[in-house]
């Protein structure tokens, strides 16, 4: 199995704008995070179409998920960013980006806000953020954001790469 990013490549450790700030999601953000899940679950599910999470989330659960995401990153297999105000008191969403098998992609991208955010904007920022920081400062060539860049039915009809 090949790398998800070269292994000289040096993983952003932050983006941030005049707004927000993205940093590696650990497990030391689980209460203020849990409480972003649990006040997003309607705009969650929207998120991610036929997905049981974050049904019956409990905060134990949630340091689990955190955990591995936190892991995750520092194997560099995927990285989950925490969306944090820059006086980090507040978790605004949450950024992942994962490896793909889908043809013609060499990685897949989703991102949310907190529901209590949607109403300014602020998801739709972090996406335009988010998607110029890919192509500015990652390795990748072509990045999908299943459910914004390309819709759902379609992106399941993409093929596997098959090596």
């Amino acid at each position: 199995m090949r790398p998800f990013v070269p292994k000289d490549f040096q993983v952003p450790a932050t983006l941030e704008t005049a707004e927000f700030r993205l940093r590696m999601l650990t497990i030391h953000d689980v209460v203020k995070d849990f409480d972003a899940v649990i006040t997003s679950v309607d705009h969650l599910k929207i998120i991610w179409p036929g997905g049981k999470w974050p049904e019956g989330l409990t905060l134990e659960q949630n340091l689990i998920d955190l955990g591995w995401h936190q892991k995750e990153f520092q194997i560099r297999r995927s990285f989950a960013y925490t969306v944090v105000s820059l006086s980090e008191e507040t978790v605004k969403g949450c950024v992942y980006i994962e490896p793909t098998r889908k043809s013609g992609y060499d990685a897949e991208a989703y991102l949310w806000a907190r529901q209590s955010e949607l109403a300014n904007g602020l998801e739709e920022r972090l996406y335009n953020a988010v998607r110029e920081w890919l192509d500015e400062q990652w390795p990748f060539e072509n990045v999908a954001f299943p459910g914004r860049g390309i819709p759902w039915d379609r992106w399941s009809e993409v093929p596997e790469d098959p090596s």
